[in-house]
């Protein structure tokens, strides 16, 4: 029940420092790790030295892959409000094989260079061995899946599991805001995959509840903890293509992943073969085709999948994972990689939120996003730096190749185009980044060392070990919110058909007060915040 997405991550600013501050004396490879004093673990604390106690609320897609690294810790429950999947992932995890070893992919003649693993990594990686994934899943299936508990309402989950000491969230966006509240109400640690909510508004709840209740939180945008890509921050933050201004954002994705710019499905107002086909007509037969009396399978508890959102008649188009395409439950492709992407220039150039923001895109029926959008941000000087203008596309829009790829096309999987005064970097989603042309990559070399690692490169882990004080944690809600109500606001924009001015001090739209509805949700009876 969660999304299908690689792994990521990002770091956090802290208030009262300068930016140079900041990189300085918390992101530098030579900062002290934080020890989380006894009063911030959970209330099911246990001593550093142990294991923590773990929950997954939503357990296919990315809660299987969010469970899997921290088992090496003890995962004494799982909730699904699919029986059927939860099942269905413990079976095929009971079935699992060592999976191959991977070839090496023989090298181009003529492409940009490598660098090895930076001295920081490696620094990291020295704190302590990795485990083998395969092996810690093997333990897994034979101490723990024996005694695992199983649940589909979470509520019901943290009112009797009192053993619990985390909780990791990776059901559909619509839930994940009032699950991890819950959750940090009872005093849990709690791990949230991308995105961090729903809504503008629950971003900042979440952000206010976790410096109340003091518990480690994280964000699930893995890749920020990849040691390649921190080193393209760190391209940023030395200077490696002076002041920055414009940067470019793309993602290929819903296509070839989920539908959008579909109809819900619905009885057409008339005999369809009354209907023309014009647009309309069209449309109403799509729907009409999609429409039919299917039962909620065996094991999935229908009211409990919809939660907090408006009630709908079970189909599935919408359940399990193309949820994501629909305004109902997820954010689209801008909520599915936004978190991965954007994340990036908002750490490096240390953004903060945006004070213009627009959207355009192909048609829009307000049931299922659109096809394809591209979102325009404004974000105003800061701490000595200049104002940036971000773009964001999807759905196959993409900014134009740079000439200094000399022909060379922009992967259209995915990426990061920034334009400095002295230059530009590219960070595509599947290579390291590299400097442009080619010629200036090779004379720069990689970048100055700035920033801390993550042991291993492991966000889940870093997360656990965190919580035991052993680590420092890498993205935390206070950031998390701040980078997921950037994203949302282009999708506020897009369901308000409007250009945003945006006062981030009151969370409110100054230029057009109908759009502040598209900042929260009217919450379905029986379900709040």
């Amino acid at each position: 029940m969660s999304d299908q997405t690689t792994r990521e991550e990002a770091i956090t600013t802290v208030p009262g420092l300068s930016r140079r501050e900041f990189v300085t004396t918390i992101a530098g490879a030579g900062a002290a790790f934080m020890i989380v004093p006894r009063h911030v673990l959970g209330r099911g604390f246990q001593a550093p030295s142990d294991t923590v106690n773990v929950a997954v609320a939503g357990i296919s897609g990315m809660g299987a892959v969010n469970a899997q690294a921290v088992m090496s810790q003890n995962i004494v429950a799982i909730c699904d409000c699919d029986l059927g999947l939860l099942d269905g992932k413990l079976a095929q995890w009971t079935r699992a094989q060592r999976p191959p070893a991977r070839p090496q992919a023989p090298a181009a003649a003529e492409t940009f260079k490598t660098w090895p693993r930076s001295k920081a990594q490696l620094a990291a990686d020295a704190r302590w061995p990795a485990d083998d994934p395969y092996d810690r899943l093997q333990k897994f299936v034979s101490g723990q899946i024996p005694r695992l508990k199983k649940y589909q309402d979470y509520r019901e989950m943290l009112d009797r599991q009192k053993d619990l000491d985390a909780v990791i969230v990776a059901t559909p966006d619509h839930m994940h805001a009032i699950i991890a509240s819950a959750s940090m109400d009872a005093g849990k640690h709690v791990y949230v995959q991308k995105p961090l909510c729903w809504s503008v508004h629950e971003a900042r709840h979440l952000a206010k509840k976790a410096a109340a209740t003091k518990v480690v939180t994280q964000m699930g945008n893995q890749r920020h903890s990849l040691d390649e890509q921190r080193q393209g921050v760190e391209y940023i933050l030395t200077g490696a293509i002076g002041e920055v201004r414009e940067v470019h954002v793309w993602m290929n994705r819903p296509w070839g992943y989920w539908p959008q710019g579909i109809p819900r499905p619905a009885a057409a107002p008339i005999d369809t073969a009354q209907l023309g086909w014009d647009n309309r007509g069209v449309v109403q037969r799509l729907a009409a085709a999609m429409k039919g009396d299917f039962a909620v399978p065996a094991g999935l508890n229908w009211d409990l999948f919809l939660g907090v959102a408006p009630k709908v008649d079970y189909h599935p188009i919408y359940h399990p994972f193309n949820w994501r395409g629909w305004v109902d439950w997820g954010q689209g492709a801008l909520g599915d990689m936004g978190a991965h992407l954007i994340d990036f220039p908002m750490w490096a150039l240390n953004l903060g939120l945006p004070t213009v923001v627009e959207t355009e895109a192909t048609p829009f029926n307000g049931a299922t996003y659109p096809d394809a959008t591209t979102t325009h941000y404004e974000f105003a000087k800061r701490d000595g730096l200049p104002p940036v203008t971000l773009t964001w596309y999807d759905g196959g829009l993409m900014p134009p190749d740079p000439p200094e790829l000399d022909g060379g096309k922009l992967n259209p999987g995915g990426g990061i185009l920034y334009v400095g005064k002295k230059g530009k970097l590219l960070q595509e989603s599947s290579a390291p980044p590299r400097l442009l042309p080619m010629s200036r990559h090779h004379s720069y070399g990689p970048p100055k060392e700035r920033l801390t690692r993550v042991p291993h490169e492991e966000h889940e882990m870093n997360w656990i070990n965190t919580i035991k004080g052993k680590d420092q944690i890498s993205c935390p809600f206070d950031y998390a919110a701040k980078l997921t109500e950037t994203m949302l606001l282009g999708i506020a924009s897009l369901r308000a058909n409007s250009k945003l001015y945006y006062d981030a001090a009151t969370m409110r739209v100054t230029n057009n007060s109908a759009a502040d509805q598209f900042l929260t949700r009217e919450y379905r009876q029986g379900w709040a915040l």
